[in-house]
């Protein structure tokens, strides 16, 4: 179950649409709280409230997870835990929500932004059983952090969901299905034996994850899936995987009813989907998509639920998929999609394009740009980009696709890799130029994965400090944030790399904190006058202080302050009266380095340059 998050941030957030997208994983539902969709996953479905753009959720529309999940009971309490589960619900800033079940694969060239078509010898017959002898089940154990506890684990519960052979002894599933994974089994259609699989690359963005099986007798007479080209409309696809209401293999039919970039739920981004009527339920996610000639088109990974739409499943194409692969080859482990960084607004108005001297119909207009991406050293606030690598832009944000078709130029992007460059044709000031831009993945300020091992924190005298991170929010609730602080988190941006918002997640209780035992989630801003950057930068500057007072700042000038000589010496008693191992997380024991970009100075108060509602909500306004 996972909420996806893109790394071409060229998405528009609607505030009108009532409906949801949901991972296709399995049986466990929990609340949501991001921009995105929430994936689909093996046997649980979780649901999410708010999102990106902090929007509620509804009560008629609904997005439910694929795969099917056994949760324990402290799991189905909580609001929005981890993302590993089968199936999550979030509900985004927009109003939609999304389901997750799928994978894909990538085209290229001309103005045909085709997925690579590929030759396929022998075309065989969906009814043959090798194709569905490709098709696997998997079996996660999961065990995600604890947000509100960062030193200890939740209690573990386990999900089902799809998988798919590729050759080489790998694997395909969703991102989802392995999230937070402490153990990974598979099995074999019509056999009884369970083999244990490692993750090889988990693709956030994209809801992709690679496995791998040792065993060689899980592969003896296997024949894995065969990649085909991006489909038409129209074309007939099968549905393939062992979703929840039994444990054999699965099939469903339908056809492809809309291609465009989508939100991914589990990982919060925008990438290219593929929209079918086939049935997608909680246990599909992973599983592939067949087309008439046997050849794979893509992955289960979400669907849509409203009140007013049937029958939406979303697929992940082939596109993606060679994508995801082709950056796991060439690099050994998953490094992203890139993002060019800036805050688009289309040029449909005559007179805004004759005011920025924009002669023919064509352009999207630079409203800010990030200012951790590289265009920030090439594109200025008012610049109008009309190409991409020399395919021309529509005054709507489109560019050609296919013979007859149009889709959003962010779906340009998503076709680099990391450290790739793009050239841009711009407009400034009237004049023509062209600018390069080295592509990388986005930077953001509240991270919506936490993708190694525990969430960072320190505790000072009981004073409980965390990063601010999406799941943590999910599980606090946004209640319990504030909307001050919760603005601060969907629409602020990192001013560099590293940057971080560190909060006071709780107190716990002693006589050295009298007066502070209330506090919680309340961003610190300053400590002893210094600002501060990360938790990392905090550790460093209490461990550093010889003053004798600890003095904390935090939003709109409330003080803790803390005697410092006290304070040490009471920490061992409250760290043995709570029964927590460590003051700090594992990561804070190393020596701090105040890097380039930690060192450059601000030149104003965190969370003080937002992106508007406005910006967000308004169709006329794209990230890139």
């Amino acid at each position: 179950m996972a909420i996806a998050a893109a790394s071409c941030y060229f998405s528009v957030f609607s505030s009108t649409d009532a409906s949801y997208f949901y991972p296709a994983t399995s049986s466990i539902r929990f609340p949501a709280s991001r921009r995105v969709l929430s994936p689909g996953k093996a046997t649980f479905s979780r649901r999410r409230t708010g999102g990106n753009g902090s929007s509620p959720k509804t009560k008629t529309d609904e997005i439910d997870g694929v795969s099917q999940k056994r949760f324990s009971d402290r799991a189905r309490d909580r609001s929005a835990h981890s993302p590993s589960g089968t199936e999550q619900e979030m509900q985004g800033a927009q109003s939609r929500a999304f389901k997750s079940l799928g994978f894909s694969k990538k085209d290229k060239k001309a103005s045909l932004y085709d997925a690579k078509e590929q030759q396929v010898s022998d075309p065989g017959n969906l009814q043959d059983t090798a194709f569905l002898n490709a098709v696997v089940k998997v079996y996660c154990t999961h065990t995600a952090p604890d947000y509100s506890l960062p030193w200890q684990k939740q209690r573990q519960f386990t999900s089902t969901g799809s998988a798919f052979m590729i050759g080489d002894g790998k694997l395909l599933t969703n991102a989802h299905c392995v999230e937070h994974g402490t153990q990974v089994k598979v099995k074999r259609r019509g056999d009884d034996r369970k083999f244990v699989a490692k993750v090889l690359a988990r693709g956030v963005e994209c809801d992709i994850a690679l496995l791998s099986v040792e065993n060689e007798e899980f592969w003896r007479g296997a024949e894995p899936l065969r990649f085909g080209r991006l489909p038409c409309l129209q074309d007939s696809v099968t549905v393939v995987g062992y979703p929840f209401g039994g444990d054999t293999i699965s099939v469903t039919k339908g056809v492809v009813s809309r291609i465009e970039v989508t939100s991914y739920a589990h990982g919060s981004s925008d990438l290219l989907g593929i929209q079918i009527d086939a049935a997608i339920n909680p246990g599909n996610s992973g599983g592939p998509a067949f087309n008439d000639q046997g050849e794979c088109i893509g992955v289960a990974f979400q669907v849509f639920r409203s009140d007013e739409a049937e029958n939406i499943g979303y697929v992940i194409p082939t596109t993606v998929v060679s994508h995801f692969l082709d950056d796991y080859e060439h690099n050994g482990k998953y490094t992203g999609f890139p993002s060019l960084g800036v805050l688009l607004q289309k040029l449909e108005n005559p007179a805004l394009r004759a005011c920025l001297k924009v002669e023919t119909n064509e352009g999207v207009l630079v409203r800010r740009v990030e200012p951790t991406s590289a265009a920030n050293n090439a594109l200025k606030a008012g610049d109008v980009i009309v190409s991409f690598d020399g395919v021309h832009i529509g005054s709507e944000g489109t560019v050609p696709f296919r013979t007859s078709e149009r889709i959003a130029f962010r779906y340009l992007i998503s076709q680099k890799f990391a450290g790739d460059t793009a050239v841009l044709g711009i407009i400034r000031n009237g004049t023509h130029m062209e600018v390069q831009v080295v592509l990388q993945p986005r930077v953001h300020l509240v991270p919506y994965h936490i993708e190694v091992g525990q969430p960072s924190y320190l505790i000072v005298a009981g004073l409980v400090f965390t990063p601010l991170s999406e799941p943590l929010i999910e599980e606090e609730c946004e209640d319990a944030i504030g909307l001050k602080l919760l603005a601060k988190a969907r629409y602020s941006l990192a001013k560099f790399k590293g940057e971080e918002i560190v909060i006071l997640s709780q107190v716990l209780a002693n006589e050295v904190n009298i007066g502070y035992e209330d506090m919680s989630n309340q961003q610190v801003v300053k400590f002893n006058g210094a600002r501060i950057r990360n938790i990392r930068h905090l550790a460093h500057l209490v461990d550093s202080c010889k003053d004798k007072y600890l003095v904390f700042e935090f939003e709109d000038n409330f003080l803790a302050v803390l005697e410092r000589e006290s304070a040490t010496a009471a920490s061992s008693c409250i760290l043995k009266d709570y029964g927590i191992p460590s003051e700090r997380s594992s990561d804070l024991l190393e020596p701090y380095i105040d890097t380039v970009e930690d060192s450059q100075p601000f030149d104003c108060d965190q969370g003080d340059v937002p992106v508007t509602d406005l910006e967000f909500g308004c169709d006329g306004l794209l990230w890139a």
